[in-house]
């Protein structure tokens, strides 16, 4: 469809191969007014979403006491019992991505064969880094690698015949140096490529679908080579409401972590107490301030914001690598890739794992909530990509923040891992997850500045991922429309912030990942029909020089 009067769908620009269907974006709205406030929303998939997740909050905080030994239950159970199922479906997820790549299908342009870039490359890279990963890598920067490599130095433990420990692989038992590389092997086996080919492979399917076949940009396009016109109907409802479920819950354990680090940091630098009310109060602040970005839109907004936790992030990086253990960051990093890519068969294997707590505890847990993150990271990269070959796309998407990524944990776990065995400086490693940030930068200069830009990136990280995920979630309830009033992003982000208190109040962090892995289970499903609906769709489609 290439209606030149709808302004939700852009025609492309050459060639392409667009999808003949009658329907049109909005079709199935409901238009209110209310007061001075418009809505155009989607009246089944907003309604079934939205009181969804209104009885969600209502129920949580009612049985508070009752909800959070169920969370903890729940994830223990789909951890344990679908390890083998995310594991195996993240490795489909990559080769699908390396195998387009390789093939003749990565010379398809998104948008037509004449179309061009809409954002430049330091926009374009700043936006889908802030949106895929500020948060979780500003809370899990120094703990993650600090904590692999102490399981591993610790070495295994068996009871009844069953390892109790979670330590990754057979661990490295008093061996500091190979402790240090299996546990920087863990921590890249988990944000290097298996999540951003997640977040690549769906942005992929949503830029192609729209922007070359004229489609609505919602998840239920991405599957128009399969079901047919029938994507229109029930099957294309329940895939939309999942995917503002899962981005819904994803969200809100991102904003959960975020809130706990922040409040850690205001407690390590300023005394203020370190308690769930604080961590409320911070959620209510956060999201007042993400209001403000949802008004001033994607440009203004976003962009903007995601230009300034770059730069933040920059500084701080090249910080700890100029006053921290500068040779040992750099030849880290070399030797760290090495590492990963010697551990990767291992740490990929779906079966056979005697390291059930690594395997499911850790690998497991992040697929769901990389899974669960996919709608909101996936619309959102997509809607910045147009004009990029599907190569330029892949590789981008994937091998540039790999690389950030990697570089940053080299940085971050290499220095907290030497302040240990180097120095002694046990305290980092003693310290809560959400404050092992603020006691690495404690042992190096400028303490109190450095904290002050880690609860600021932490917080800008915060307002750009609830600010984004709104403006997609508010695109799906809307039936795809791209320009929905603002007010319905409003009630969106509001509702984010709702989402993560009432879970932080019923369980803490298990309930944020208890909800992240729940709603990830049958997106991944959604996710692995998706890549042979995008290879057939990317088949149809005319290819560049």
């Amino acid at each position: 469809m290439t209606d030149k009067d709808n302004h939700d769908v852009i025609a492309p620009e050459g060639k392409a191969n667009p999808i003949d269907t009658d329907y049109q974006i909005g079709q199935d709205n409901i238009a209110l007014q209310i007061g001075p406030f418009g809505l155009d929303i989607h009246n089944r998939v907003f309604m079934i979403s939205g009181l969804a997740i209104v009885a969600f909050v209502f129920l949580t905080l009612a049985f508070q006491n009752q909800v959070g030994p169920m969370f903890s239950d729940l994830r223990s159970w789909l951890t344990s019992t679908l390890d083998w199922f995310f594991l195996t479906s993240a490795n489909i997820i990559v080769v699908v991505c390396f195998g387009i790549i390789l093939s003749p299908l990565g010379r398809v342009r998104i948008g037509g064969t004449q179309a061009t870039p809409d954002f430049s490359y330091l926009g374009w890279l700043s936006m889908l880094f802030a949106a895929g990963m500020g948060i979780g890598l500003m809370f899990f920067g120094v703990s993650e690698p600090l904590t692999h490599f102490s399981t591993s130095m610790a070495g295994t433990t068996v009871e009844n015949g069953v390892r109790t420990d979670w330590a990754p692989l057979g661990a490295a038992a008093g061996d500091a140096a190979e402790a240090t590389r299996l546990g920087m092997a863990a921590t890249l086996y988990h944000w290097a490529l298996h999540p951003w080919a997640i977040y690549a492979v769906l942005a992929l399917g949503l830029a192609i679908f729209s922007f070359n076949k004229g489609l609505p940009l919602t998840m239920r396009s991405v599957l128009y080579p399969l079901l047919g016109e029938r994507v229109w109907g029930w099957p294309g409802h329940i895939i939309d409401i999942l995917a503002v479920v899962a981005t819904l819950f994803g969200l809100a354990t991102s904003l959960g972590y975020g809130a706990s680090q922040a409040s850690a940091g205001l407690n390590f630098l300023f005394g203020i107490p370190d308690t769930t009310t604080t961590q409320v109060v911070l959620v209510i602040l956060i999201t007042a301030v993400a209001l403000v970005s949802v008004l001033a839109g994607l440009d203004a907004g976003v962009k903007r914001l995601s230009e300034i936790n770059m730069t933040l992030a920059a500084l701080l990086l090249l910080f700890v690598i100029i006053v921290g253990p500068t040779m040992l960051i750099f030849s880290g990093f070399f030797s760290n890739i090495m590492s990963y890519f010697e551990y990767f068969p291992a740490l990929s294997m779906p079966f056979g794992r005697e390291d059930a707590n690594y395997s499911q505890g850790w690998t497991a847990f992040y697929w769901a909530w990389w899974i669960s993150w996919s709608p909101f990271v996936g619309m959102f990269i997509a809607r910045v990509s147009r004009g990029r070959s599907v190569r330029e796309f892949l590789v981008a998407v994937l091998l540039v923040p790999t690389t950030a990524c990697i570089m940053w944990f080299s940085a971050f776990g290499g220095t907290a891992i030497q302040q240990v065995v180097s120095e002694g400086y046990q305290a980092v490693a003693d310290a809560a997850l959400p404050l092992q940030l603020f006691e690495m930068l404690k042992n190096l200069p400028l303490t109190a500045i450095t904290s002050f830009i880690g609860i600021v990136l932490v917080v800008v990280f915060f307002v750009t991922s609830s600010d984004s995920g709104s403006l997609v979630i508010d695109t799906i309830a809307a039936g795809g429309k791209v320009n929905a009033p603002k007010p319905q992003r409003v009630f969106w982000c509001t509702f984010e912030g709702l989402v993560a208190i009432a879970l932080m109040l019923g369980g803490g962090l298990a309930g944020l990942q208890a909800m992240a892995v729940s709603t990830g289970f049958p997106f991944t499903i959604v996710l692995l029909i998706s890549c042979v609906a995008l290879i057939k769709g990317l088949m149809s489609e005319p290819r560049g020089d």
